[in-house]
């Protein structure tokens, strides 16, 4: 049936447009027939010469249309925009005038796959990770392309750029201030590109002393106080003398050259980082001791590890290593296996050296995580003799500062994967494959869609830009992170061997790393191992709302298995998810299926969960955390010396400056900080979860506004259960004297850099 169709109707918008104003109301009249029902759809041409946002169009009374989108000129963008009334509908309720227009909206979106995408394109498609180098540089520049079977990895959104005149098959790099594509209403917001201007002039003037220092040849730190002087003072209300009042002046002067002192300086927190810090997805339980690897023994040298009961049993509290391993008192971080195939390429460049490392962890009668025994591995020369180090807890001042050094290179090789693996690639990389579908396969009108679109803000935005300035060829992640060029090879070897979206989930994800068992006896389904382990203890408060949401949403357009079924545009949607966007992926046995109600509700949960939770717990603590860097360093320039070493004599005589040599330079150091003081902030239009704008799309629909309030209070709730946690003092890993409270997940958060809040998306 062909829809109905009113009059066309001219509005002027020149008119009562005050000069500077960001935004107007204006009022129109559509003449239709008396027959003609409630509206449902509207198509809009803008005969501008500049793009236009239209919000909303609202018919008093009857319909509202909410539309947050650019419309293009017509000279740019010929077919006319069309835009649905809020009302959800699933593909076999749409009214049949609406059908033609919902189908032809989804195949303006999808596009051809060919041709260059400009500014104002509003085309989502797929492409492979082929833009992170420049070969037409030289051939040093030259980056191996992620995806396909070579380099697994998740699809981006396809830009379209033609190729590089090097490598037919490296896609050329955009020259600033040209910024990768993303479709138009992906962009970011004035007031977002705002904040991520000021971050990034900020970050420009604390790099300019370190930057001529390096010039100069004076950018190693000689001693700790050189470190200090990179923070601003705290500040003090004593009584000063004249000359303090003048060098005080002085120092005013240079403050806003300085960064903000992060909240965590001291590296006694080592252990309590695994359970409460920016990166608590490393931790396993050790199952069986000595630990092994699964690398080719032929190469890497023997499965079992170096490790003797010597080496731990004093440090026990009395237990043998068999019961410790029974009563769950044994604890890994085991880099082994992710960073030793990579080490011989990295250790060829005279600045940066690394291990990899295992640290073993005893979980004391308090509940707090004591680091007993670390192992630094290098590849063997031989795969009979393999090279590696074994450190245990310091017993005197040369066996104190070694012990720092090998915490220094635990830190920095998680300092990697956390950057590498758990957030970029378990975030932001694989939930762009599910956006993009999402816009391809999804009606605006369609619920699913409707759920979804908060927790998809900005995040295309975001990864381009990645992709531009961090990822990238002389990126950040090259520049300042030991692994240097090979950085992305690591991270699509995680995606290959251990990435599985049905392990996900946080319970899932728990019970993978052995610090959970399933118990319906217990809060959540689950008893955990560590009791205090504040990352899984506030998540799964988060995850349990995130769940009865989905579940009663889901439940409420899916009354029974068959409907999910057939839901043409759901399925089309899962089904591209995983064969186009994780394509290197897709004969995987572990998928989850889609045949019912329940299925997509997991779904959901998971993708829900990762876009705001999951991604905020690993991102907003980044500079708080992370912002000192002795206390974990992104790269390392020297190894741990060995007695018969000629450096041993250096670290002997004087251990510090070893120590501080073996860090990033000032410069390094000052750019990996401003890098992520800027990631680490929440900008002013942050949606945090619990808010939503778009509510009065289901104003029709008091059972789902229901549940969404329900949501908002129980996120309310969470937060002030975390903040009384925050203040227990049996909880060790958050509360007690030089402990930070762990705030990492308490749903709100005011601007700036605040170690707390998480967004519905994506958004840094």
């Amino acid at each position: 049936m062909a829809p109905k169709r009113s009059k066309k109707t001219i509005l002027d918008c020149s008119k009562n447009l005050a000069i500077g104003a960001q935004s107007a109301t204006f009022k129109v009249q559509f003449v239709v027939d008396s027959a003609f029902g409630v509206p449902r759809a509207i198509t809009v041409v803008n005969r501008y010469e500049k793009e236009l946002f239209l919000e909303s169009v609202i018919i008093e009374g009857v319909v509202r249309f909410s539309c947050n989108s650019w419309v293009q000129p017509g000279n740019i963008i010929a077919h006319k925009r069309i835009f649905f009334s809020d009302k959800p509908y699933l593909p076999w309720e749409t009214p049949a005038g609406l059908k033609e227009l919902r189908e032809e909206e989804l195949r303006q979106l999808s596009g051809n796959g060919k041709g260059l995408r400009v500014f104002s394109d509003r085309i989502y498609d797929y492409d492979m990770y082929n833009d992170l180098g420049n070969p037409d540089k030289g051939i040093e520049y030259a980056r191996p392309t992620l995806g396909g079977e070579k380099n697994p990895y998740p699809r981006r959104c396809r830009t379209g750029r033609p190729p590089t005149n090097t490598d037919i098959l490296a896609e050329s790099p955009v020259q600033e201030p040209m910024q990768i594509y993303v479709p138009r209403d992906d962009a970011m917001e004035r007031c977002k590109k705002e904040d991520f201007e000021v971050g990034k002039q900020k970050g420009m003037r604390r790099n300019f002393v370190p930057y001529l220092a390096s010039i100069a040849d004076r950018d190693a730190f000689k001693r700790f106080s050189d470190i200090s002087g990179l923070y601003k003072k705290r500040s003090s209300h004593e009584m000063k003398s004249p000359l303090a009042k003048i060098i005080e002046k002085v120092q005013d002067y240079i403050e806003p050259y300085k960064f903000d002192p992060p909240m965590t300086i001291s590296n006694d927190e080592f252990g309590r980082q695994a359970l409460a810090g920016t990166n608590p997805l490393s931790l396993e339980r050790l199952k069986v001791f000595p630990p092994t690897s699964k690398l080719d023994p032929s190469i890497y040298g023997p499965h079992e590890s170096t490790l003797k009961e010597e080496h731990i049993i004093g440090h026990l509290n009395g237990l043998s290593i068999q019961q410790a391993l029974e009563e769950n008192k044994l604890y890994i971080i085991d880099y082994h296996d992710k960073i030793l195939p990579f080490l011989n390429q990295v250790n060829c460049f005279d600045n940066r050296k690394a291990y990899a490392t295992r640290t073993i962890f005893f979980l004391t009668p308090i509940g707090t995580l004591m680091p007993i025994v670390i192992e630094l591995s290098l590849p063997p020369v031989d795969p009979n003799s393999p090279s590696k180090q074994v450190l245990t807890p310091p017993v005197d001042a040369t066996t104190t500062w070694m012990w720092q050094l090998a915490k220094a290179h635990v830190c920095s090789n998680d300092c990697g994967v956390h950057q590498l693996v758990h957030h970029w690639l378990r975030t932001h990389a694989c939930m762009e494959p599910f956006i993009i579908s999402a816009h391809r396969q999804l009606s605006v009108m369609h619920p699913i869609y409707k759920l979804l679109h908060p927790h998809m803000r900005y995040t295309l935005k975001i990864n381009a830009l990645a992709r531009q300035y961090l990822i990238n060829v002389e990126g950040v992640i090259e520049n300042d992170f030991t692994t240097g060029k090979h950085s992305m090879l690591i991270s699509s070897a995680a995606y290959k061997d251990w990435w599985r979206f049905d392990l996900e989930g946080l319970p899932e994800d728990l019970i993978r790393r052995g610090l959970a068992a399933r118990d319906p006896t217990q809060p959540h389904g689950l008893r955990l191992f560590i009791e205090d382990y504040p990352y899984a203890n506030d998540g799964l408060l988060i995850w349990s709302a995130i769940e009865e949401l989905v579940r009663t949403y889901v439940n409420y357009y899916y009354k029974d298995p068959s409907m999910v079924c057939s839901d043409s545009e759901l399925q089309a949607w899962y089904y591209e998810s995983i064969n186009l966007g994780h394509e290197d992926l897709k004969n995987a046995s572990w998928w989850p299926r889609l045949y019912s109600p329940e299925d997509l509700s997991s779904i959901l949960t998971t993708l829900i969960w990762l876009a705001s939770a999951q991604h905020a717990a690993l991102n907003y603590g980044q500079y708080p955390y992370g912002g000192h860097i002795p206390t974990r360093p992104p790269l390392m320039r020297k190894l741990a010396p060995k007695e018969d070493d000629p450096e041993y004599a250096k670290f002997v005589a004087d251990p510090e400056q070893y120590f501080l040599s073996a860090l990033p330079s000032r410069f390094q150091s000052t750019r990996f900080m401003a890098m992520i003081d800027i990631l680490s902030t929440h900008s002013i239009d942050e949606e945090y979860l619990g808010e939503r704008k778009d509510l009065s799309t289901w104003s029709g629909d008091s059972e789902i506004l229901e549940a969404f309030y329900r949501f908002s209070m129980e996120m309310k709730r969470i937060e002030k259960e975390i903040e009384k946690r925050n203040v227990d003092p049996n909880l060790r890993n958050r509360h007690g004297a030089g402990t930070t409270a762990y705030e990492l997940l308490i749903p709100s958060s005011r601007h700036g850099v605040t170690c707390r809040g998480v967004p519905n998306s994506i958004t840094i």
